[in-house]
């Protein structure tokens, strides 16, 4: 279960920095757009990216939310993807998450395919 105060922020305006570990072993670290339910911390990018490659590789990350009030604040979960979501679910949350950082939905290419990384979280920590 996802610790209350991290779902909150994750539900929050604030963003995260996703880290995820391609098949070259080097960490990479995103910036993203961070939601949560109450049992897992939700990652949406686009089919093919980085990112989603090597989430598909290797199913352990790091996801640490900031908190845009004060940087200072932030949660720290580590955690394994457990399962994933495309199609309309995607669309959907990805507009949902643009209303939420930018006021207004998307804005999909003609080409745009969407995932929903869910997270289960196996350490949890709030600075």
């Amino acid at each position: 279960m996802l610790e209350p105060e991290i779902r909150d922020l994750a539900r929050g305006k604030n963003f995260a920095a996703l880290t995820v570990i391609p098949k070259s072993g080097h960490p990479m670290t995103h910036m993203m757009w961070v939601d949560a339910d109450d049992n897992h911390v939700l990652i949406n990018t686009e089919l093919g990216r980085a990112k989603a490659t090597a989430m598909d590789n290797d199913a352990r990350v790091t996801v640490a939310i900031f908190d845009a009030a004060n940087p200072y604040h932030y949660s720290e979960v580590r955690g394994r993807v457990v399962s994933t979501a495309v199609g309309q679910e995607a669309a959907d949350h990805i507009d949902a998450l643009s209303n939420k950082y930018t006021g207004a939905n998307y804005g999909f290419g003609p080409t745009d395919k969407r995932i929903i990384y869910r997270i289960e979280p196996l350490r949890q920590r709030t600075m």
